[in-house]
């Protein structure tokens, strides 16, 4: 009985590839008391593998937070297996603005202790004790009243690139960090403000709001559904955003877009900008926000000091790495005394700049410009930064166009001007051939080369 992942992500994101069926990325909670949260773990992965089912879950005694991939075709049978539980039944599922079919590459479900970390140790308190929900009308109307105080129940680098207007943004690291600041802030609005609350789906602030009720706060609401539900309803009724910027998602897109504002800069030289990303040296990791001009010279490290050790061979690296505690940096969110620009205390009301989206090509140019697959990577070697490709149809030729194409790559485009074929120099590569080539980034298993024709 498979209770556990036999796939790498790169051999899965290969068969992503190659069955070509559109994915929905959500997410979906639910409190509830579970008795035995290690079989109900095991049923759900019985249930979810066999229907291609990607995501990180966790359940716990008190319930279940899911953020996954399903196969669209298998959208419904994978519904029917959460309606299984009452407690799941008529669940509110929330679908991403934004999907890619590589959001999640392995299906990871996890017992804990809680599904979402409070500090809390007080037999007293009642997470179903929750506040009044708000769907977005609601949420933008209670916005106006003078008497509300709204507070994001997220952390720090979610709020910096995005959150409601006049919205208190704790700079806390944890959920667990934002309960007792915000109640000590508040503690003289218990009977005279209204308390609006909101987070990313729903989960945090739902124990959040049942927190302030057991303190003895009288007017205690939250946003249903979250900003991904809130998105939702603003489109499908014309309303106005009351959030701006990006809202920060827990998968390898770190953000999905909500309005055109850009609110956030450029952590290492203050550009405006608001993409997320992780410092190339495994041994930090550090998540912080780069534009694509430092992301080109630092070559996607947060200092230089990680850049040299990305130049460094993979045995040098995990030597240095080896017998040092790096608990407290590896995927540290986003505080480094590297980062100049990092604004953690406080959050911008006014936007720095508008985002740009890129004009759709006329149907001539989508027709001009074609893409043909001729390999996938092999290795890349970060010292000398060459990646290597075998070429599995047509050929490759000194001179030509090539995208390289990945989950976490992204697409990457260039000329070919220099590169060796099997072990010496050469103008042309053809099936079966291994082609190394200079690149100025880490290439995957997992990625594709095309041949762009123009």
């Amino acid at each position: 009985m498979q209770l556990y992942n036999t796939l790498s992500a790169e051999e899965r994101a290969q068969l992503i590839d190659e069955a070509g069926q559109q994915r929905l990325t959500l997410s979906f909670y639910a409190y509830a008391h579970i008795e035995d949260p290690k079989k109900f773990r095991d049923d759900l992965f019985l249930a979810w593998n066999p229907l291609g089912v990607l995501g990180r879950i966790y359940v716990a005694t008190e319930g279940i937070n899911a953020q996954l991939s399903v196969p669209a075709d298998h959208f419904y049978e994978f519904k029917d297996t959460i309606e299984a539980y009452d407690f799941m039944k008529g669940i509110r599922l929330n679908v991403a603005v934004e999907h890619d079919d590589h959001s999640f590459l392995k299906l990871t479900i996890k017992v804990r202790h809680k599904i979402v970390a409070d500090g809390l140790d007080d037999s007293t308190f009642d997470v179903t004790n929750k506040g009044i929900h708000l769907k977005a009308a609601e949420f933008n109307a209670m916005l106006e009243d003078p008497n509300t105080i709204v507070v994001d129940f997220r952390n720090h680098y979610e709020s910096e690139i995005g959150h409601f207007v006049g919205a208190i943004t704790p700079d806390v690291d944890t959920f667990r960090e934002s309960l007792p600041i915000i109640e000590e802030q508040l503690s003289e609005h218990k009977e005279d403000k209204n308390l609006l609350m909101y987070c990313t789906g729903g989960i945090r602030c739902e124990k959040a709001s049942a927190f302030f009720r057991h303190k003895g706060f009288k007017n205690v609401y939250q946003l249903e559904g979250g900003i991904i539900e809130y998105t939702r309803q603003v489109k499908a009724e014309g309303l106005e955003s009351k959030f701006i910027g990006k809202n920060f998602v827990f998968d390898h897109r770190l953000g999905e877009r909500i309005t055109d504002d850009i609110i956030s800069q450029c952590h290492q030289c203050g550009k405006p900008c608001d993409n997320h990303t992780n410092c190339a040296n495994e041994g930090c990791h550090l998540l912080f926000i780069q534009c694509d001009d430092c992301k080109a010279a630092m070559e996607n490290c947060c200092s230089s000091e990680c850049q040299e050790i990305t130049h460094m061979t993979l045995a040098e690296q995990v030597q240095l790495r080896r017998g040092i505690k790096n608990g407290n940096m590896i995927f540290k969110k986003g505080k480094s005394d590297a980062l100049k620009f990092k604004k953690s205390e406080t959050s911008a009301e006014q936007p720095l700049a508008v985002a740009v989206a890129e004009k759709p090509k006329s149907i001539r140019q989508r027709i001009a410009v074609k893409k043909v697959l001729i390999g996938k990577g092999e290795h890349y070697y970060p010292k000398a930064q060459v990646g290597q490709f075998t070429i599995e149809n047509g050929e490759l030729n000194l001179g030509d166009t090539i995208l390289i194409v990945g989950p976490t790559t992204g697409e990457q485009k260039l000329t070919v001007a220099k590169m060796q074929v099997n072990g010496a120099a050469s103008e042309k590569a053809v099936k079966g051939d291994k082609v190394t080539f200079a690149l100025p980034f880490r290439i995957r298993l997992s990625d594709k080369l095309f041949k762009i024709n123009e």
